[in-house]
């Protein structure tokens, strides 16, 4: 490992932040910097108690991290020097020192749009967290969210269906997963996108590390969604971290009576876009040139598509109902599946005793 990332990890452990710091800081290679006279050290902002505890420190204090980092070329650790260290969260006033990530880290370069929402997802607020997700991949932007259950899972389910790219950034180490049910998803990430955190791999899942995380969720992108989210919503939290970093932020109107929305219309109330497509986000960072899709990713997001149309059952449909009517016109549009295939699984769903026709549509039973 480099000089200059042991370096940073040393100083990491000092608890020092702040862009005005780091900037004054950063203005050589930092392991060069700490060979300075002491009384240099402290002109560049640093207490004498600061330079006790880094006389004090040795190679032991870091090399738990150092091992993680040489254990997989697709382990990293980026500091504020590092090449791969993203300008965009360069500019926000609590930027980390350093971060870890598993994946391609060529992704922290490329233009992000961040999407958030709750834990406990309506079939709405999830439908509209995939489709988004799905076509902003589709259209070239890196979609960044939290991992977390319900909205985060299905905006990076949805850029990968796009053969997308995605970042999953944590509120844990690099090398937990949390919550545990997203095994796959995490190795799919981990495969073909970017893991990223700000702390220590090991990390284990604390309650304050979460409202932290969602910062650099928003620091990372040049617009934050909000795609359904309560009046006390932890993605409230990210959408004020968008607003005083200066970044864009959208919501998706729901049901005036869904208790799970009202979050997006109290933000949209107090100034954020409200969007129903793509291209309204689109639209508001300028993004025209985004809007023609790569001939790769046209051509991988069609075989996609064929794909799940072969494969379709009728579990698949099931999900798509919800236990108040659901139109057959609704379905279709849904599941993107021809009106033959949505009325053979509906017919199957109803001898399984599983659903029941009703006036306007069908219902989903609440016996499965």
């Amino acid at each position: 490992m480099d000089d200059n990332t042991c370096a940073w990890l040393r100083i990491k452990q000092l608890g020092l932040r702040g862009r005005k710091w780091m900037q004054q800081l950063a203005f050589r290679p930092l392991h060069k910097v700490l060979q300075d006279p002491e009384h240099k050290l402290i002109q560049y902002g640093f207490k004498p108690e600061h330079l006790t505890e880094l006389n004090a420190q040795t190679e032991q204090s870091i090399e738990q991290e150092l091992n993680w980092c040489r254990q997989s070329t697709n382990h990293h650790i980026i500091h504020w020097q590092h090449p791969a260290y993203p300008e965009q969260l360069k500019q926000i006033a609590s930027a980390p020192l350093v971060l870890y990530a598993i994946g391609d880290i060529d992704l922290l370069q490329q233009t992000q749009v961040a999407m958030v929402g709750s834990r406990h997802a309506s079939h709405y607020g999830a439908d509209n967290a995939f489709a988004f997700a799905k076509d902003l991949a589709a259209r070239g932007i890196i979609v960044t969210s939290g991992f977390a259950s319900g909205i985060d899972g299905q905006a990076h389910k949805g850029a990968l269906a796009a053969n997308g790219k995605t970042i999953a950034v944590f509120g844990t180490g690099v090398d937990v997963i949390y919550p545990k049910r997203h095994q796959s998803l995490y190795q799919q990430i981990a495969q073909t996108g970017l893991i990223l955190s700000e702390f220590p791999p090991g990390t284990p899942p604390r309650p304050k590390h979460f409202p932290r995380r969602n910062r650099l969720i928003s620091g990372l992108s040049l617009g934050v969604l909000v795609v359904e989210a309560a009046p006390k919503s932890g993605s409230l939290i990210t959408a004020n971290y968008a607003l005083e970093q200066g970044r864009e932020v959208f919501a998706i109107p729901g049901s005036i009576h869904d208790p799970r929305t009202q979050g997006c219309h109290q933000i949209i109330q107090q100034g954020a876009k409200l969007v129903t497509q793509t291209a309204d986000i689109l639209e508001e960072l300028s993004a025209w040139h985004w809007q023609q899709q790569p001939v790769e990713i046209e051509k991988n997001l069609e075989k996609t598509q064929k794909s799940d149309k072969e494969n379709f059952t009728s579990h698949e449909l099931l999900v798509n109902l919800d236990y108040e009517v659901t139109s057959i016109d609704e379905l279709v549009a849904r599941t993107q599946q021809s009106i033959e295939v949505v009325l053979s699984q509906l017919l199957d769903l109803e001898i399984q005793g599983l659903i029941a026709a009703t006036s306007g549509g069908y219902i989903r039973l609440r016996r499965e």
